[in-house]
């Protein structure tokens, strides 16, 4: 029985350590897929291939839930915000930098969320919070600064795309929110993705006729069927799955395992090399994002019941 217990409660764990490792490899795949195809055909085979395995996730397990209308402008948001610029921005951005750099970069998203948030009014910024974010902007200064031109220039506008895709997709958390809130997971995703089908698949398509599909080599296929089925529909499933039975704070913790992945794995796969001048970026990224989303724990409550017994 105790057994039992101990597996129900490491599992969402080991959920989330399994999307890290999804999320973290999906840069790598990325860029074997785009030797073959372009960053806009990428999104369009992204998005229709993961939205039909959402779609049937949400029908096998009987959670999908139908949009009110008064909910649309909202989703639609979210969406642009979350999917079709996130997507767009990431993929291109990733064609013109490194996989180490876009992993790094995208730690930021919580620091963007904040800063969306406090615009909005959802959040406040306090001293702790502020000071984090100014860490973390030394730490992306630092990585594709002025100082670095010399070594970097060639990928200065793939990692500013990054960085833009970060803003959008910390938006996206601020806005979907109330979404959140109204519907389950598993339905709020499903259908951001299919509203972003409208947009990417047509593009996908016509940025996909251009190339001739005897040019893509079968380890481009490979990767596209990679990050269709693992880093997009089965991380976000995973997630999703695991943030219905541990804290928030808990998912964002293991976000941090990304960059170690990366840092491990893309030098092995895409002969990326791993310098001094990254790791001192990424230990001021990864200072200033851990200031900002770190939560005091809270006391226990006191058992009133055992109280009053001893009275």
């Amino acid at each position: 029985m105790h057994r039992s217990h101990s597996n129900r409660a490491a599992a969402p764990h080991l959920a989330l350590i399994a999307v890290q490792l999804l999320f973290a490899t999906w840069p790598i795949a990325g860029k074997i897929a785009l030797r073959s195809i372009s960053p806009v055909a990428l999104v369009g085979f992204r998005v229709a291939g993961a939205s039909l395995v959402l779609l049937t996730l949400a029908r096998i397990s009987g959670s999908l839930q139908m949009i009110e209308t008064s909910d649309w402008p909202l989703l639609i948001g979210s969406s642009v915000l979350g999917l079709i610029l996130n997507q767009l921005l990431s993929t291109k951005g990733l064609s013109l930098t490194t996989a180490i750099n876009a992993t790094l970069l995208g730690t930021t998203i919580p620091v963007f969320a904040l800063l969306v948030g406090v615009v909005l009014g959802t959040d406040r910024a306090t001293l702790r919070r502020l000071a984090g974010i100014a860490l973390a902007a030394a730490g992306v200064f630092y990585l594709i600064g002025p100082g670095r031109a010399q070594f970097s220039s060639a990928t200065r506008t793939g990692d500013l795309l990054i960085m833009s895709n970060s803003l959008c997709y910390g938006a996206y958390i601020a806005v979907s929110k109330n979404l959140m809130r109204r519907y389950n997971a598993l339905t709020v995703i499903t259908w951001v993705f299919i509203v972003g089908c409208i947009v990417t698949v047509p593009a996908g398509a016509i940025s996909l006729a251009q190339v001739p599909l005897a040019s893509i080599s079968w380890r481009a296929w490979l990767a596209v069927l990679y990050i269709i089925v693992l880093p997009t529909a089965g991380a976000y499933y995973l997630s999703g799955w695991a943030l219905a039975r541990v804290p928030p704070s808990t998912v964002a913790v293991y976000t941090y395992l990304q960059p170690l992945i990366a840092f491990t794995v893309a030098p092995i796969i895409l002969g990326e090399s791993l310098s001094l001048h990254t790791v001192i970026a990424s230990l001021l990224i990864f200072a200033g994002v851990l200031v900002v989303t770190r939560r005091r724990p809270i006391e226990p409550a006191r058992n009133v019941d055992a109280d009053l017994e001893k009275v």
